[in-house]
C-alpha cells in the first residue's frame, strides 16, 4: 500500500488526476468481440475501459489484461506508439482502473487485442488484491468482502445476474396472472404473520417502540378486505434469530394473496411458477442440487403432515397427550423443555420427516395448533388447510386457505398469547377490525426466494445467493 500511495503522489505531482469524473466509452469488451470484424476492417478507433488484472512487460512493449462487467480484453502498449507516455505506465498496478483508446487487431495467437495509442488513469487502487486472489476460495473473505469475490470469481457474478433475472421472472409470471405488486410497511407497531422473534427499534417522531416486519401477511390481507383480489409483494423480512446454511436474519420473501381461492389453488399456482422458473433457467426442469438430481415434474408429490409423523414414530399426534409428545422428543434427543406443544410437534416433524424429503413435496393438512392464521380443514376440525413445499429438506413455501372469520381469529390469537408463542405479543386489533368488515375466501402463500434461488442455481448455502450476508463485526485496520 505504501508503494501504491507513492505512485499516487507521483501522478498528482505530474498534474494527472487519478480519480477523474467520467469517461466516454464507445464499446464494452463484449461489444468489441461481437463487432470485431467490422472494427478491424475499418480500423475504427475504440474507447474502452476496465480494471487491470495482469501486466506483462517485454522491454519497449507491454501487454495488460483488463476486465469490465461483460468480459476480459487484452491491450497492447508500445513505446513507439505512446512516446513519453509509455514510461508513465510504471505508475499503474494490477487493480487500477484504466481507460484506453486505439484500434483493434488479432495477435498471432488469435487473441483480440486493443493497440493503445492513448490511455488515462480512471481510479488508483491503493490496496492490492489479496494473495492468490485469482479464483478466491476463502469463505470468510468471499462473504465479508464480496467485492473481492466478484472480482476474482466470474461464476459468482453470473450467479447474482441469474438471481436478479429469476426474481424478475417471478414478477413477470405474477403480473401475467393478474396480480398487483404492492408495498407494505417494514416498520410495524405490532408484528405478526409468522412465528419469529423481531428486531426492535424506536420511532422518535411517534415516541413508540417499533419492529422490523417478520412477515407481510396481515397488511396484504387488509388489501384483500379493501377490494384488491390478487396482490403480491417481493419483500425484505427480518427475524432476530440464528444464522446457518439455510437462515439469514434479513431475507427476501414473496408473499401473495388471491381472493376466492383456497390452498389447492395455491398448489397449482406454485407448481406453475416453479415449473416456469425451472424451464427459464439454462439448467432446465431436471436440476442437480448438491449432487442430487431434482425433477420439477407436475404434479408434485403430496403427503399429509400427521401421517408422515405417524409413519416415523407410530403415534397419531392428533390423539397424543403432551406427555406422549415429550416422550417422543426425549427418545429422539430433541430439547423440548421450553417449547409449547405445537413447537414440540413441529420439531419432531423437522427432525424426522422434513430432512428426508428431497423431491418437490407438498406437506399438507397441519394440526390447528401450529397454524393460527389458517382456515379449519373442511373435513377434520383438528386440522387446518395449510401446506408447505419442501425441496431437499428445505421449506421453500408455506401456504394457507386463509382464516377469514374474525371471531375465530381472535380466539386463535388469544390461544397463541396464552401459550407464549413466538410471533405474537399482542392482538392486532386493527387487523381483527379489518376482518370484521368482511374478507372473502382467500388463499395466500409465502415463498422464500433466497432458498428457491439456492435450488435453481445449485448453491449449497443461503449466503451464496445473498450479496451481503450477515456476519459478525470485523475489526478493520486503517491506513
Amino acid at each position: 500500500m505504501e508503494e501504491r500511495q507513492r505512485k499516487l503522489e507521483k501522478l498528482k505531482e505530474s498534474d494527472i488526476d487519478p480519480y477523474p469524473y467520467r469517461y466516454d466509452r464507445t464499446h464494452t469488451f463484449c461489444q468489441i468481440r461481437s463487432d470485431f470484424d467490422t472494427l478491424s476492417r475499418t480500423e475504427a478507433r475504440v474507447s474502452t475501459c476496465g480494471r487491470i488484472m495482469t501486466i506483462r512487460g517485454h522491454g519497449k512493449t507491454l501487454f495488460a489484461t483488463l476486465m469490465d462487467e461483460t468480459d476480459r480484453m487484452q491491450v497492447y502498449l508500445r513505446q513507439d506508439t505512446l512516446g513519453d507516455k509509455f514510461d508513465s505506465f510504471q505508475h499503474f498496478d494490477v487493480g487500477d482502473f484504466i481507460g484506453v483508446r486505439g484500434i483493434v487487431f488479432r495477435t498471432k495467437t488469435g487473441e483480440i487485442t486493443v493497440l493503445v495509442d492513448d490511455y488515462i488513469m480512471l481510479a488508483k487502487s491503493l490496496r492490492p488484491l489479496p494473495e492468490k486472489w485469482h479464483g478466491l476460495r476463502d469463505i470468510e473473505t468471499r462473504y465479508r468482502q464480496r467485492y473481492l469475490d466478484l472480482i476474482a470469481n466470474t461464476e459468482v457474478r453470473d450467479i447474482f445476474r441469474k438471481r436478479t433475472r429469476l426474481i424478475g421472472l417471478v414478477r413477470s409470471f405474477l403480473d401475467k396472472e393478474g396480480f398487483l405488486e404492492v408495498e407494505t410497511p417494514v416498520l410495524q407497531a405490532i408484528y405478526g404473520g409468522a412465528a419469529a422473534n423481531p428486531f426492535k427499534t424506536y420511532y422518535n417522531a411517534l415516541e413508540q417502540e417499533m419492529f422490523l416486519r417478520i412477515a407481510d401477511e396481515l397488511y396484504l390481507k387488509r388489501l384483500i378486505v379493501g377490494g384488491f383480489e390478487k396482490v403480491y409483494e417481493v419483500c425484505r423480512d427480518f427475524r432476530n434469530e440464528g444464522i446457518d446454511r439455510l437462515h439469514n436474519p434479513e431475507f427476501t420473501m414473496l408473499e401473495l394473496y388471491q381472493a376466492y381461492a383456497d390452498y389447492d389453488d395455491m398448489m397449482v399456482l406454485i407448481e406453475q411458477l416453479v415449473d416456469f422458473l425451472a424451464s427459464e433457467t439454462a439448467r432446465g426442469k431436471d436440476l442437480e442440487f448438491l449432487d442430487h438430481k431434482i425433477e420439477f415434474k407436475r404434479p408434485f408429490r403430496r403427503v399429509r403432515y400427521t401421517d408422515s409423523i405417524k409413519e416415523k414414530i407410530g403415534l397419531d399426534i392428533l390423539d397424543a397427550t403432551e406427555s406422549d409428545i415429550d416422550k417422543q422428543c426425549e427418545q429422539y434427543g430433541i430439547d423440548h423443555k421450553k417449547l409449547s406443544i405445537g413447537s414440540k410437534i413441529d420439531k419432531l416433524f423437522s427432525e424426522l420427516v422434513q430432512k428426508e424429503l428431497i423431491e418437490p413435496t407438498f406437506v399438507v393438512d397441519y394440526p390447528k395448533i401450529l397454524s393460527p392464521l389458517a382456515k379449519t380443514h373442511r373435513s377434520d376440525p383438528r386440522l387446518v388447510e395449510r401446506f408447505e413445499l419442501i425441496v431437499f429438506g428445505m421449506e421453500i413455501a408455506n401456504a394457507f386457505s386463509e382464516l377469514n372469520d374474525p371471531l375465530e381469529q381472535r380466539k386463535r390469537f388469544e390461544t397463541q398469547i396464552a401459550q407464549r408463542e413466538e410471533g405474537i405479543h399482542q392482538i392486532d386489533e386493527d387487523f381483527i377490525r379489518a376482518l370484521e368488515h368482511g374478507m372473502p375466501p382467500t388463499a395466500g402463500i409465502g415463498i422464500g426466494l433466497d432458498r428457491l434461488c439456492m435450488v435453481l442455481l445449485n448453491q449449497p448455502s443461503i449466503r451464496d445467493v445473498i450479496l451481503f450476508p450477515q456476519l459478525r463485526p470485523e475489526q478493520i485496520q486503517g491506513t
